[in-house]
């Protein structure tokens, strides 16, 4: 089975999680890192889970509905051409299929068994690289990203409940990044990726933000303290 079908929702749900796990722990680590008492470090999670999240959606949504408007103002200029100067894009279809490397008859015929089941169909597919089974879906892709952001925010939030005040940042950190880890290597397995790339990459960017956060974030503490 191809996983190409998958790329809308699941490019919004890996972002969503992965974002979710990465920006929450940093904050959550920074506030901690600058001796911050526990009640505050989990106000911290919590205002960050309800931002994220809604930045998400809306961010996903604006996106999304911006690839959506081309695609449908596309659409709209071939129907346009398609009225108005029929035999062109005939014509102009037979010279993409020539390029794939049929003959100028064969080339021909298709284009003109194709335009007769479905013109529209076939310049948006071969023309236009627009499938009308996978145009961009802006709703979509905003309530997968702020749900995906909401669930995987609790982990470092979960995190902090459960550790000890002594070992609260490397407790949070460990956790998150093996979260991530396997969030990447899952999102490699459905994209058809190598899993160990994926995790990896994934899981690297995520130590790298938490580190830089909470040295921030002890800097900060010293210096206001």
């Amino acid at each position: 089975m191809h996983r190409s079908g998958r790329t809308g929702w699941l490019r919004a749900a890996v972002l969503g999680s992965d974002d979710a796990i990465v920006s929450t722990a940093s904050l959550m680590i920074g506030v901690a890192a600058s001796s911050a008492p526990k009640g505050t470090i989990l106000i911290a999670g919590v205002a960050g889970l309800v931002a994220g999240s809604m930045s998400m959606a809306v961010g996903e949504y604006v996106s999304v509905s911006s690839q959506r408007d081309a695609e449908r103002a596309d659409v709209e200029r071939e129907k346009r051409e398609l009225t108005g100067q029929p035999q062109a894009e005939l014509q102009e279809l037979t010279r993409i299929y020539v390029k794939r490397g049929l003959d100028d008859d064969l080339a021909m015929k298709v284009a003109e068994q194709l335009s007769a089941h479905d013109r529209l169909g076939a310049h948006m597919l071969d023309e236009l690289r627009i499938d009308q089974t996978s145009l961009s879906r802006p709703m979509q892709a905003a309530w997968i990203s702020a749900a995906s952001f909401a669930s995987f925010a609790l982990v470092p939030i979960v995190a902090v409940l459960i550790a000890p005040a002594a070992l609260r940042i490397l407790v949070v950190a460990a956790i998150s990044l093996v979260c991530l880890a396997v969030l990447g290597a899952f999102g490699g397995y459905l994209g058809g990726a190598p899993l160990g790339r994926a995790s990896l990459r994934v899981t690297l960017g995520g130590a790298l933000a938490m580190a830089v956060t909470a040295v921030i974030g002890k800097i900060l503490g010293v210096s206001v303290g």
